[in-house]
């Protein structure tokens, strides 16, 4: 069992996406992805950030696990499932617009005054934009260390020790704290929520703050030019012998 750090706080950056299950239909204008009437759930890579922090929580190395979103009302779903999950509290940032990395970035930094965490844990990505930049961002703006797409994370009272995936395999990273951990999908399988939990996840602290009160200029900076179906695939092509491969492959060459 590690020793508790005094008023240790692992903060995870949550968002709210079209469910991994749900197949995306894009608006009759192209102006992008219709949510109208589709299930909504928690962006997978946070799912995974949560029950990272959970366990550490569990193995004594944090005291509370502070669920973190920036987005519409609706989020609070996301957060009632990551308090159910286990998190001890969350905070809703209210915005009406949909914001782009670097506006997360600064209302998340902007929270995080008042909060003081040791840690700040997120999903690598969302799988709605799949920008791959909040992380980064955030621990660029407020000065701490970070360490991406982690494969395993040990928390100690002065330092964080992450395995993190790269190109050519994995690299241990040990940084002092506070820092910023981005997660992969080989770091845990999330638990599931009991309804038990999810009853008690009620009762837990909910808080909303509205992103104007924070003085961050959050409007869009890019403008989606488009966004339309995928081509549909069409149909392979059998082969019996390698030399018929490499004939198909001359002729689409040629092509």
């Amino acid at each position: 069992m590690l020793e508790i750090v005094v008023q240790s706080r692992i903060v995870v950056l949550v968002k709210q996406v079209l469910d991994a299950n749900v197949r995306p239909r894009v608006r009759p204008d192209g102006s992008g992805v219709d949510l109208a009437h589709l299930k909504l759930s928690m962006n997978p890579f946070d799912e995974i950030a949560l029950e990272a922090a959970i366990r550490l929580k569990e193995q004594g190395a944090a005291q509370e696990v502070v669920a973190l979103t920036v987005g519409r009302g609706k989020a609070q779903d996301t957060l009632r499932a990551a308090l159910a999950m286990g998190a001890d509290r969350s905070i809703l940032v209210e915005s009406e617009f949909e914001l782009e990395p670097l506006a997360i970035a600064k209302t998340v930094r902007s929270v995080l005054a008042d909060i003081e965490p040791v840690l700040v844990i997120a999903g690598k990505q969302a799988i709605d934009d799949d920008c791959h930049q909040t992380g980064q961002m955030l621990a660029a703006l407020l000065g701490w260390g970070q360490a991406l797409c982690a494969s395993r994370i040990a928390l100690s009272p002065d330092q964080v020790e992450v395995d993190c995936e790269v190109d050519n395999g994995r690299e241990t990273l040990r940084l002092p704290l506070p820092a910023v951990v981005t997660t992969d999908l080989r770091l845990n399988t999330p638990r599931s929520i009991s309804l038990p939990n999810l009853m008690k996840a009620k009762s837990k602290p909910l808080d909303i703050v509205a992103s104007s009160t924070l003085g961050i200029d959050v409007r869009p900076r890019l403008k989606i030019v488009e966004v339309r179906e995928p081509p549909v695939r069409s149909a392979g092509v059998r082969v019996h012998s390698a030399a018929e491969i490499a004939q198909v492959l001359k002729d689409l060459e040629a092509a």
